[in-house]
């Protein structure tokens, strides 16, 4: 999802047309030509089952009906569906691609309730109600209301019945946010709608997407872009008024600054006035307000062939990919469901180029490789029946390697190597002897450890690789590794941590990063927004946090007791990822990432109440015994 101000917006997520600004001066006038040339653009309200009117943008290929039939091809987003006015074309689009326009299909962009244009209330994440489902609309609609699946199923037969030159066919899509609305038109969806792709879709903001991870809640990003997105709808307009901007160069020093993130809510700031931020710091466990907005256990009896798309360095979205993916395999056996994970941040498949990535160089254009190979064919093969559509079950991108692998099922078949930390900061695997082993380290939330090295306004997308060196100097970072590999290993799949801990405090994070260090002979700098000398450079290959209060259950938090042991459990996202020859893996833990996480005051209280005088110092310490194994499973990709 955007987690950024309109003015501070990363051009990859003003789909479509930021990412047509990529592209140089004359494919811009030319890609602007070509829509006025060949597409007849209309502005219509449709009416959903309640009577409230969505405003919805349609683009028809000029030649429709001149021998030519066309599929519908959908976005509904809560971004704005503009530019408004018939007269008024984009300078890009109106397809997710430069490809997908030319190809030609019915493009429809829809502003979803209560947002821009449309009429109706807007709600987070809008919960599933199955029971409004079905064709008997107007009954059901007075009975059960309405979701994104029924406002959709209504959309669809309105274009089908007042739409002319269509071929009966209906494909929907979008990344984030409107990646979400395409997989809740998925439950009983329309039966003229034959291709998904929910792309980088927001899934579980509790678990895992742009609000929390495991409880624990993401500020940088939710603060920057509640002030823009959360402000106030009185009615349909083309333009928001953000609640307040704030500008900063150091965004550790602002966030340290500003204190309990109650303080967000004061005079200067949010004050009151934002609906999703004060439901979000109001339902501070996994109650029936998060639990109702996950999507996943209604994705059942898909019927519709599904495209999931992530992206490996995506630092808002990745779990969604991942768990959409796996809730369909699940939930709907038989399923036309296939999976792709690229090299890619939010997004950035979209972008006209994209062959690198901080200090990593891929050797190719994996936009253009995935749209060319991926996107164009499914769309075309399932609303065009042309060509086919062969693609292998999960088309994955080796971070490790920067190869595309075909693979049967994903997570493909492996084995488990279970390593554990052990004594003198080593990580190999075999118990520990002993008893009473730990390393332990002192948590500070004045001066937490930062998510990212330097000094930095906006999130900076790269920390997702970054080197851990900055981190791994620090006294409040546990630092465990192998020796150097004797041959490579391809971890595939999803990773667990295991820690057993205890505290000084009642309550307390834990961060577990998985880092590929590279070898000492390494030779050159590696590039980014910080370059390093790529030997010995520790390259983050996945990092997640967990609120420890949450360790037992996501629903009922439990305080930590002073001093005893306790287990904290919890999955790591995924990864595709060789460790080559001579390579080391490493395990870092810590309690801390500011700001891209809001500061645990390691005791137990309401946190999004919690004062200035509640947050102190705890020692953490990290048992790894016999009786106490903490460390991490890996795994292992079968060769």
């Amino acid at each position: 999802m955007l987690r950024f101000p309109a003015a501070a917006l990363p051009l990859l997520l003003l789909l479509p047309a930021a990412a047509h600004a990529q592209a140089p001066a004359a494919t811009r006038a030319a890609d602007s030509a070509y829509v006025r040339a060949h597409y007849q653009k209309l502005d219509r309200r449709i009416p959903m089952r309640d009577g409230v009117q969505l405003y919805t943008v349609i683009y028809v290929p000029k030649d429709a009906g001149k021998g030519h039939e066309y599929p519908i091809l959908m976005r509904r987003t809560p971004y704005s569906a503009g530019p408004y006015g018939e007269d008024n074309y984009p300078k890009a689009g109106p397809g997710q691609s430069r490809e997908l326009t030319r190809e030609q299909f019915i493009f429809v962009t829809q502003d979803v309730r209560g947002r821009y244009m449309s009429e109706g209330e807007f709600e987070e994440m809008t919960p599933t109600v199955p029971a409004a489902h079905g064709k008997d609309t107007a009954k059901r609609s007075k009975t059960y209301g309405h979701d994104e699946s029924t406002d959709t199923y209504d959309t669809i037969e309105w274009l089908l019945k007042n739409v002319p030159h269509h071929n009966g066919r209906v494909g929907l899509m979008g990344i984030s946010y409107p990646g979400f609305y395409a997989s809740a038109a998925l439950p009983d969806a329309h039966p003229a709608l034959k291709a998904v792709s929910p792309q980088a879709p927001v899934t579980d903001e509790f678990m895992g997407d742009d609000a929390n991870h495991h409880g624990a809640f993401f500020l940088l990003d939710n603060f920057d872009f509640m002030q823009s997105f959360d402000a106030p709808h009185p009615g349909p307009q083309p333009t928001y008024t953000p609640l307040f901007r704030v500008e900063y160069a150091d965004a550790y020093r602002f966030f340290l600054d500003l204190g309990p993130i109650k303080n967000a809510n004061g005079p200067a700031y949010f004050n009151g006035r934002a609906k999703t931020w004060g439901e979000y710091l109001a339902h501070p466990t996994y109650d029936a307000y998060w639990q109702a907005r996950n999507i996943r256990p209604h994705l059942k009896n898909v019927k519709p062939a599904t495209l999931v798309v992530g992206g490996w360095f995506d630092a808002e979205d990745l779990f969604g990919a991942l768990n959409t993916y796996r809730a369909i395999e699940q939930q709907s056996p038989g399923a036309q469901n296939r999976l792709v994970m690229g090299p890619w941040t939010h997004g950035a498949w979209a972008r006209p180029e994209w062959n690198k990535f901080g200090p990593l160089r891929f050797g190719q254009n994996t936009a253009q490789w995935y749209r060319d190979n991926l996107e164009l064919r499914f769309f075309n093969h399932y609303l065009k029946g042309k060509g086919t559509f062969d693609a292998s079950e999960a088309t994955i991108f080796n971070t490790g390697t920067n190869q595309w692998e075909q693979l049967a099922a994903w997570p493909p078949k492996g084995s488990a190597w279970a390593l554990q930390l052990q004594p003198g900061g080593t990580l190999r695997d075999g118990q520990s002897a002993g008893t009473g082993g730990f390393d332990e380290y002192v948590s500070d939330p004045q001066r937490p450890v930062p998510y990212t090295n330097g000094i930095h306004a906006e999130r900076n997308n790269e920390y997702m690789v970054e080197d851990q060196r900055f981190a791994s100097q620090r006294p409040d970072v546990l630092v465990y590794q192998t020796e150097p590999l004797p041959a490579d290993v391809t971890v595939a799949g999803p990773i667990q941590a295991r820690l057993f801990a205890s505290t000084t405090g009642t309550d307390a994070d834990f961060v577990v990063k998985l880092i590929d260090v590279l070898p000492d002979s390494a030779r050159g700098w590696a590039g980014g927004a910080t370059p390093a000398p790529r030997a010995g450079y520790q390259q983050l290959v996945r990092a997640e946090v967990m609120r420890g209060r949450f360790r037992n259950s996501f629903e009922k938090p439990e305080a930590f007791q002073p001093g005893q042991v306790a287990e904290v459990s919890y999955q790591l996202p995924d990864v595709l990822h060789t460790f080559k020859k001579g390579h080391r893996l490493m395990v870092q833990v810590q309690s801390t990432w500011f700001p891209l996480v809001d500061r645990n005051p390691q005791k137990f209280v309401p946190i999004p109440t919690a004062e200035a005088a509640d947050f102190q110092k705890a020692t953490i310490r990290l048992y790894h015994d016999a009786q106490h194994p903490s460390g991490i499973v890996l795994p292992v990709l079968a060769r």
